[in-house]
């Protein structure tokens, strides 16, 4: 695949999708607020209150990422609230419970974090090849930057199964603008993309999941690994035009694997 000349249409496509997954965080983030005790319209004292009280949550969010990376992914809200500087009364003020606190530092972590540094990656002015290993570098290097953090926002005892999904949700959406962007002018066939996004996203997730807890293999391994699933996926994708049907009517056999192509050796040699 040629690199592209502009990073023009990419930056535009990057920036809808990162659009699109910040509105989809602001809700999430407003969907975990505690709730007003009724439903009247509020006027403009009240939406000035209620703008300094989003204001204060996020910086308790703030504050409780610094806690995590500080103390550990099993700080306590007494241990939070004591590194901001505040009592636990005023978390449980902005927050119903560790739950709570945990979502919305999940949502903060992805919005200010991951999600910038993969838009960043994917405006860039490369080829193909050079922008799929980027992308995977920045995720498994971000994670791996926030040990603590990472298993703090996905600790099955307090991660909210809906935002886990939701982000994932959005980290697709985004490799899904890049995709149609980058090669539906291609004459591929488009149809396959959201479902290709999906699987690439949950598969470098699971595999830099595994990688986190296990350390078996190093950072540069993993990367290589991956690169070499996602780009083989790629290319056999381009292959075909993108048809599935194209696809599945063609034989399968094994390739030749390389020790199969050694010359042979002569009997005297």
């Amino acid at each position: 695949m040629p690199a592209r000349h502009t990073t023009a249409a990419a930056a535009r496509a990057a920036v809808a999708a990162a659009a699109h997954a910040t509105k989809g965080l602001e809700a999430a983030l407003r969907a975990t607020a505690p709730a007003e005790a009724n439903g009247t319209k509020t006027d403009g004292r009240k939406q000035r209150w209620q703008q300094h009280k989003e204001e204060r949550r996020t910086e308790l969010v703030d504050g409780t990422l610094e806690a995590v990376r500080v103390l550990g992914a099993d700080v306590g809200m007494d241990e939070i609230a004591a590194h901001i500087g505040v009592s636990k009364t005023v978390l449980y003020r902005y927050f119903t419970d560790k739950n709570d606190l945990n979502t919305a530092a999940m949502v903060r972590f992805i919005e200010i974090t991951l999600l910038p540094r993969l838009t960043e990656t994917l405006v860039e002015d490369v080829d193909e090849f050079t922008m799929t290993r980027g992308v995977i570098s920045v995720y498994v290097q971000t994670i791996s930057d926030e040990p603590e953090i990472y298993a703090f926002v996905t600790s099955s005892n307090y991660a909210s199964p809906k935002v886990l999904a939701d982000s994932e949700k959005l980290i697709a959406q985004v490799v899904a603008y890049a995709m149609t962007d980058r090669l539906s002018d291609r004459d591929l066939d488009t149809s396959g993309f959201e479902t290709w996004a999906y699987a690439l996203v949950g598969g470098v997730q699971l595999a830099t999941h595994w990688w986190m807890v296990e350390r078996r293999l190093s950072q540069e391994a993993l990367i290589n690994h991956l690169t070499m699933l996602v780009w083989t996926s790629f290319v056999g994708i381009t292959e075909v035009g993108g048809s599935a049907e194209l696809f599945i009517a063609q034989e399968h056999p094994l390739p030749h694997f390389p020790s199969d192509a050694a010359p042979e050796r002569s009997a005297d040699g």
